[in-house]
């Protein structure tokens, strides 16, 4: 895979962290509070992995960097968006997964 694909995924994902990271702080109105935080959790990884996918051409194996990371965001914050959204811890159980994935990426950087 062209290296250079992470930088068209970093922008759709860095398109769709603002989207969402806009809504949660100004349209999303949960009936617990509690849940907006869970949003701006969701939120704050989603746009800090998505800057960090930015610099997956340049790594030793960006691939692996790359699929890491966007796993992560997808598992991590797309799980907390969805509980945040659905007011329902029960849909959490990717979560882990997600941070698991981000560690991952992270750690596929000292190789």
């Amino acid at each position: 895979m062209n290296p250079l694909l992470w930088h068209k995924i970093a922008g759709l994902s860095g398109v769709v962290a603002l989207g969402l990271g806009t809504y949660g702080a100004h349209g999303f109105k949960p009936q617990n509070p509690t849940y907006k935080e869970v949003w701006h959790t969701a939120s704050l990884y989603h746009l800090v992995h998505t800057a960090a996918l930015v610099a997956a051409p340049v790594t030793r194996h960006p691939n692996i960097f790359g699929t890491l990371l966007t796993t992560g965001i997808l598992a991590f914050s797309g799980t907390c968006y969805a509980v945040a959204f659905l007011e329902d811890r029960k849909y959490s159980t990717l979560a882990p997964f997600g941070g698991l994935a981000f560690i991952g990426a992270w750690a596929s950087l000292l190789f």
